[in-house]
């Protein structure tokens, strides 16, 4: 595939694939690393604050737990927390901006302005309200984070659609008679995969950081919940002394996020090479 090649070539595109298929494995199979592992949660008070060892990597948290294997295990969550997110996102924020690029004056003034005010607000301090509004959980944090996240799908998909629907293929299809849905599922929609597709990737690793924020403010993921940004929160009470309690799991979160925006960005180039970086 042209596409594929062409991501391959491009050795930042293909460092973060690599960072992204990693931790997809890591979360389906956290095993593989870590092993078998009854209750990620049981520490052992004896351990407490151990630095970090052959037995234990990433040494041990204030209860004992093995931080090497929480980080891992928050692997699953982080990505778990991205795509909810992105899914309802796009499932909100893809079909507003297709009516709103495709339909009439008005309507497509109403859905933007709504779209419009959204974007005015910061969206970490409007997700800390609707988190704040719906009460400490992850779930919570993923409808708090897709509430404040589907106005970049619209405006995205809007800007593209637009651009699309005067297009000589798209008159004929009016001329010929074709409904307005049939034009926007199976004309304009696939016509504008690509970059809905690089607005996801660069989303995920976003919303994997917006995420770390909510739990390390305490109104994400709570205890004793294997969340990256939980583990940050508790382990800043401990610095800089016991600087591996926190130190890993933020590392964990700049290696994932930088995966997926290296990822975004080649994937941008290959979808549209105006945008090309220079190298």
């Amino acid at each position: 595939m042209p596409i594929l090649r062409k991501l391959l070539a491009d050795i930042p595109a293909l460092i973060g694939l690599l960072i992204v298929l990693f931790a997809i494995v890591l979360s389906v199979y956290p095993d593989l690393l870590i092993g078998h592992v009854e209750n990620p949660n049981k520490g052992n008070i004896l351990m407490r604050l151990q630095p970090p060892s052959d037995k234990f990597l990433f040494g041990t948290d204030d209860l004992g737990r093995d931080i090497f294997m929480r980080v891992v295990l928050g692997t699953r969550s982080a990505l778990t927390i991205a795509v909810v997110v992105v899914v309802l996102s796009m499932l909100i924020g893809v079909p507003l901006g297709l009516i709103a690029g495709y339909g009439n004056r008005y309507l497509s003034e109403g859905i933007m302005r709504v779209t419009d005010v959204f974007l005015a607000v910061p969206q970490l301090i409007l997700a800390i309200a609707i988190a704040q509004i719906l009460g400490r959980g992850a779930e919570s944090a993923m409808i708090a984070l897709a509430v404040t996240y589907w106005p970049f799908f619209t405006r995205t998909v809007y800007a593209e659609t637009q651009a699309i629907k005067s297009s000589l293929f798209i008159e004929a299809l009016e001329g010929l008679g074709a409904s307005r849905a049939r034009i926007l599922a199976f004309h304009i929609l696939p016509n504008i995969a690509a970059p809905v597709i690089v607005r996801a990737t660069v989303g995920m690793g976003f919303i994997i950081l917006t995420a770390a924020v909510l739990g390390f403010l305490g109104v994400g993921a709570t205890l004793p919940d294997p969340d990256w940004g939980l583990a940050i929160s508790e382990g800043r009470k401990y610095l800089p002394q016991y600087w591996w309690y926190a130190t890993f799991p933020g590392l964990a979160i700049l290696v994932l996020v930088l995966g997926f925006n290296l990822l975004g960005d080649g994937l941008r180039d290959v979808v549209d090479p105006r945008l090309r970086r220079s190298r």
